[in-house]
């Protein structure tokens, strides 16, 4: 049996979900956008909003992790992240250290060892990790997590990591419910049930491949489930969501067009530059393919209904073999609030300014520097994917109460008029946001 929502969060008739995309030292910017929802949005709706569902991959699995250990203390709960971000110094983080290099480079050039003979449970990575681990260890008490899903505050709360040895997109998944929904027949996306959420499904769904070290669960390694599955909007459906917030620290600017005629004075790109455009490739994918395939499969089951009546739906649904009314095809309305400016750019600025000179001295500080001066561009991704420092992190905290703040009645009518389970409503698809 499910637990049941507590009284005193808001009655909104389905079950929410908050979709947390990967972005490394970017995901300060999903804190922004969740401190907005839970304290802004709650008051204008007179009660505290449920977040039942929370999915979350690379540094939105933590981000997730640490909203969801903190379930009891709804509105709270994002100033706890806020603290935690506004507190890091990127050398607490960012650890090179000259043995842990050594290791690195020769994984890099020697023979790559079995899983068996490696003693640790974390491999490669050229930063290293026990910065991060502590961090993490010290701001988030995981067993809470289960407490919450039994309590009925939270309903489940997933971590996507990728297997090594296959490629395979793990979900690892904590639940109220016994067992594992129905799931997607992408036989590259397996969903795992585990008792209970740990430090080491985090880590694992954050360890962006070359950067920081692979992780070890159960004898098996993994790393960054931003590979393959950077926005996971798919477990969200699978467990029986009814409609989700999605948060994307992908920044949409003017699309540049290909010159008509090559320029011969053109400079090629720095490798450091290559490399940020790379992670963009890897851990930001195109979110809005998938909203936009998601809202188009809204308009078909609202057509369908309209035209067939109520039925349409349990009777799509029984032939196509689904026998729990919550996890069929159901209009799933989402709204997705995404970055509005360009965090690279931001990321040049902050690190050429005196703030981060103060804060940031020494080797670690010059290399930053390094990265920005080898870009002919006036941006740099990777510095933004490395820059765990907390005065970057308030610039994008801030910059997504903006982002949540432009959205704030479609944010209202989200929680408003989400169709529940028993009496589907027909709801046209939330309309995509455009920040």
């Amino acid at each position: 049996m499910v637990p049941v929502r507590p009284d005193f969060l808001y009655k909104t008739p389905g079950r929410v979900a908050l979709v947390l995309a990967g972005g490394a030292a970017r995901g300060a910017y999903e804190v922004g956008v969740v401190q907005h929802i839970v304290e802004e949005v709650a008051r204008d709706l007179g009660r505290d909003v449920p977040l039942d569902i929370i999915c979350g991959t690379s540094v939105g699995a933590i981000n997730g992790c640490g909203l969801a250990a903190f379930a009891d203390a709804p509105r709270s709960r994002a100033r706890r992240l806020v603290s935690q971000w506004q507190a890091l110094k990127m050398s607490d983080v960012v650890r090179i250290r000259s043995s842990h290099l050594w290791r690195f480079a020769r994984s890099l050039i020697g023979r790559s060892p079995l899983a068996s003979e490696v003693k640790e449970d974390r491999y490669g990575g050229l930063i290293e990790p026990s910065g991060m681990e502590d961090i993490i260890k010290n701001a988030i008490p995981f067993e809470r997590i289960t407490e919450h899903l039994q309590s009925g505050l939270l309903q489940a709360v997933t971590a996507s990591a990728t297997h090594i040895a296959t490629g395979n997109t793990v979900v690892f998944i904590s639940r109220s419910s016994h067992g594992v929904p129905r799931w997607s027949r992408d036989p590259k996306v397996v969903p795992r049930k585990v008792s209970q959420l740990r430090i080491q499904h985090a880590l694992a769904s954050a360890a962006i491949p070359l950067v920081f070290p692979s992780v070890r669960i159960d004898g098996e390694f993994y790393c960054d489930g931003g590979l393959r599955q950077n926005v996971p909007l798919s477990p969200a459906r699978h467990l029986g969501a009814n409609g989700m917030i999605v948060v994307s620290p992908r920044y949409i600017g003017e699309i540049q067009k290909i010159p008509e005629r090559p320029n011969p004075s053109a400079k090629m790109p720095s490798p450091l530059f290559l490399v940020g455009k790379a992670l963009n490739a890897l851990l930001l994918d195109r979110v809005e393919n998938d909203i936009e395939r998601l809202q188009r499969i809204n308009q078909i089951l609202t057509a369908g209904q309209s035209q067939f009546g109520e039925e349409f739906l349990p009777k799509l649904n029984t032939a196509m073999g689904y026998q729990n009314k919550t996890e069929g095809m159901k209009p799933l309305p989402a709204l997705l609030v995404r970055a509005s400016d360009n965090i690279g750019k931001l990321a040049v600025d902050y690190v050429c300014s005196p703030t981060f000179a103060k804060r940031t001295p020494g080797t670690l500080g010059r290399i930053a520097k390094m990265i920005c001066e080898s870009d002919e561009e006036d941006e740099s991704d990777l510095l933004s994917y490395l820059l765990f420092d907390g005065e970057f992190a308030m610039q994008l905290i801030e910059l997504g109460r903006r982002d949540a703040k432009a959205v704030h009645g479609d944010l209202l009518r989200f929680f408003t008029e989400l169709p529940g389970d028993l009496n589907p409503a027909i709801h046209p698809p939330a309309p995509e946001n455009k920040h």
